[in-house]
């Protein structure tokens, strides 16, 4: 069993985009750009958008955060979406989900630029994923796939099991798998015997949610293990969506959660940044 290790590879490439941000500034004067929308005061989602802004410090990015109230009107947010569409010194605009009941979440999300869709949500960047077309790709999903070049795996003709159809995860995982000639099956809540499609399944990557959800009888031998879920047990821990200290025993390969995936999203959060800036520097160059 080899663990695959999102922390390392997320510190490799943070250094090469470093390298790339100096040459930037270097040669056009350009700072690559994030702004990020976060409203309320859900800890897990300030949390998450602190390690987005320590992370765009560390290599070298323009940062800012817009902290709204959790009250906030639909028109507020879109106003300042409007204004950083604008804004030349803004390469990627990020919405930190979930948001309040009362906002549009899909009208927000249509209302960034795709040029600046660097969460890849927009339907215009979905679409082009679909069609297997260059766009912006979802951070999650696009730091799998990283994870799995990074140790050798190619999963061209393999049986691959994505467990959970989010927008966010699940459907943009299948469509990459796909895009990389994978044998894709997608299990959902609504599945009836999960075992019975994982059992065949030569890759499962699994992001739901649901602490323990996959366990060892239903994996097969050499498995290949993405485990995309988080969740806090009762005594605060964070753990996956796989029981890791039995399936390990017969994977070949298994991501240790926390430490595989979630490194890999901002990682890739800051690599689509970086895309856009040097996009946007051609634009003003050209």
């Amino acid at each position: 069993m080899q663990l695959l290790d999102g922390r390392k590879l997320s510190k490799k490439i943070e250094l090469q985009i470093a390298d790339e941000v100096k040459e930037l500034k270097e040669t056009c004067g350009c700072t690559p750009g994030l702004a990020v929308v976060l409203v309320g005061q859900d800890p897990a989602s300030a949390a998450y958008v602190g390690m987005k802004k320590k992370a765009c410090d560390r290599v070298g990015f323009y940062s800012i955060t817009h902290d709204m109230p959790e009250n906030i009107s639909q028109e507020a947010i879109e106003r300042t979406i409007i204004s950083m569409n604008e804004n030349d010194s803004i390469d990627g605009i990020l919405i930190q989900l979930p948001l309040p009941p009362q906002i549009d979440t899909t009208k927000l999300l249509e209302l960034v630029d795709p040029a600046k869709d660097v969460d890849g949500f927009h339907p215009f960047n979905v679409g082009r994923l679909v069609t297997n077309l260059d766009g912006f790709v979802p951070c999650t999903p696009l730091g799998v796939m990283e994870l799995l070049k990074e140790y050798d795996i190619d999963v061209k003709g393999k049986n691959c099991v994505v467990v959970g159809a989010s927008n966010i995860v699940g459907k943009p995982m299948a469509a990459l798998l796909l895009n990389a000639e994978a044998t894709v099956e997608v299990c959902h809540i609504h599945t009836d015997d999960l075992k019975k499609h994982t059992l065949n399944a030569d890759v499962i990557l699994v992001g739901v949610g649901v602490i323990n959800l996959i366990t060892e009888d239903m994996v097969k031998d050499d498995v290949i293990i993405v485990d995309i879920g988080v969740s806090r047990t009762a005594e605060g821990k964070l753990v996956g969506d796989v029981d890791f200290e039995n399936v390990s025993k017969k994977s070949s390969y298994i991501t240790p959660s926390p430490g595989g995936v979630g490194p890999m999203t901002i990682a890739m959060l800051l690599s689509n940044t970086l895309k856009a800036a040097k996009i946007n520097a051609k634009k003003k160059n050209s």
